[in-house]
Protein backbone atom coordinates (compact mmCIF):
# COMPACT_ATOMS: atom_id res chain seq x y z
CA UNK A 1 0.00 0.00 0.00
CA UNK A 2 1.09 3.84 -0.45
CA UNK A 3 2.28 4.29 3.02
CA UNK A 4 2.15 2.69 6.70
CA UNK A 5 -0.39 3.03 9.43
CA UNK A 6 0.61 4.59 12.73
CA UNK A 7 -1.81 4.37 14.96
CA UNK A 8 -0.66 7.17 16.85
CA UNK A 9 -2.80 9.38 14.75
CA UNK A 10 -5.94 7.02 14.78
CA UNK A 11 -7.17 10.13 17.56
CA UNK A 12 -9.05 12.26 16.18
CA UNK A 13 -7.29 15.68 17.91
CA UNK A 14 -3.58 13.77 17.11
CA UNK A 15 -4.26 14.15 13.53
CA UNK A 16 -5.58 17.08 13.41
CA UNK A 17 -2.41 18.70 15.34
CA UNK A 18 -0.09 17.64 13.12
CA UNK A 19 -1.93 18.45 9.97
CA UNK A 20 -1.69 21.81 11.79
CA UNK A 21 2.16 21.81 12.39
CA UNK A 22 2.76 19.42 9.66
CA UNK A 23 3.16 23.39 6.92
CA UNK A 24 4.39 25.48 10.19
CA UNK A 25 7.45 25.81 12.46
CA UNK A 26 6.91 26.67 16.18
CA UNK A 27 3.23 26.89 16.87
CA UNK A 28 1.89 28.64 19.89
CA UNK A 29 -0.61 26.93 22.09
CA UNK A 30 -3.21 28.61 22.21
CA UNK A 31 -3.55 28.94 18.38
CA UNK A 32 -3.72 25.02 18.30
CA UNK A 33 -5.84 24.69 20.91
CA UNK A 34 -8.20 27.17 19.11
CA UNK A 35 -7.77 25.51 15.16
CA UNK A 36 -8.56 21.93 16.46
CA UNK A 37 -11.20 23.11 18.33
CA UNK A 38 -10.34 21.09 21.89
CA UNK A 39 -9.31 22.12 25.79
CA UNK A 40 -6.17 23.05 26.72
CA UNK A 41 -6.13 19.86 28.37
CA UNK A 42 -6.98 17.85 25.35
CA UNK A 43 -3.88 19.42 23.92
CA UNK A 44 -1.54 19.04 26.62
CA UNK A 45 -2.65 15.28 26.79
CA UNK A 46 -2.06 14.44 22.99
CA UNK A 47 1.18 16.53 22.33
CA UNK A 48 2.40 14.79 25.16
CA UNK A 49 1.73 11.31 23.65
CA UNK A 50 3.26 12.67 20.68
CA UNK A 51 6.15 14.10 22.28
CA UNK A 52 6.88 10.79 24.02
CA UNK A 53 6.76 9.42 20.33
CA UNK A 54 9.08 11.37 19.13
CA UNK A 55 6.69 13.25 16.99
CA UNK A 56 6.71 16.75 18.72
CA UNK A 57 9.28 18.66 19.96
CA UNK A 58 7.69 21.44 22.53
CA UNK A 59 9.52 24.50 23.75
CA UNK A 60 8.49 26.79 26.37
CA UNK A 61 9.43 30.15 27.22
CA UNK A 62 7.51 33.55 28.06
CA UNK A 63 6.37 36.43 26.16
CA UNK A 64 6.45 39.45 28.63
CA UNK A 65 5.67 37.68 31.82
CA UNK A 66 3.08 35.43 30.24
CA UNK A 67 4.63 31.99 29.92
CA UNK A 68 3.91 30.41 26.60
CA UNK A 69 4.14 27.24 25.02
CA UNK A 70 5.04 26.16 21.04
CA UNK A 71 4.69 22.80 19.35
CA UNK A 72 6.21 21.71 15.76
CA UNK A 73 6.51 18.47 14.29
CA UNK A 74 10.08 16.66 14.41
CA UNK A 75 11.30 15.39 11.17
CA UNK A 76 10.59 11.89 11.99
CA UNK A 77 6.83 13.22 12.91
CA UNK A 78 6.58 14.91 9.52
CA UNK A 79 7.63 11.44 7.70
CA UNK A 80 5.02 9.56 10.16
CA UNK A 81 2.27 11.56 9.16
CA UNK A 82 3.06 11.34 5.35
CA UNK A 83 3.05 7.68 5.82
CA UNK A 84 0.03 7.36 7.47
CA UNK A 85 -1.64 9.74 5.09
CA UNK A 86 -0.59 8.00 2.33
CA UNK A 87 -2.01 4.52 3.82
CA UNK A 88 -5.06 6.25 4.28
CA UNK A 89 -4.86 7.30 0.42
CA UNK A 90 -4.17 3.52 -0.40
CA UNK A 91 -7.07 2.31 1.91
CA UNK A 92 -9.64 5.17 0.31
CA UNK A 93 -8.49 3.89 -3.06
CA UNK A 94 -9.21 0.56 -2.32
CA UNK A 95 -12.89 1.22 -0.94
CA UNK A 96 -13.73 2.80 -4.12
CA UNK A 97 -12.12 0.49 -6.24
CA UNK A 98 -14.28 -2.16 -4.73
CA UNK A 99 -17.51 -3.20 -6.93
CA UNK A 100 -20.78 -1.85 -4.98
CA UNK A 101 -22.51 -4.40 -2.85
CA UNK A 102 -25.62 -6.12 -3.85
CA UNK A 103 -28.79 -4.61 -4.02
CA UNK A 104 -31.53 -5.96 -1.10
CA UNK A 105 -31.58 -8.99 0.31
Amino acid sequence: MAGERHAIFETGPRLALCALLQSADWVEFGTVRDLIGVSDSAVSKHSRTLEEAGHLEVRKGSVGRRPRTWLRLTPPGRAALRAHLGWLDGLRSAIDAAPPPPDGP
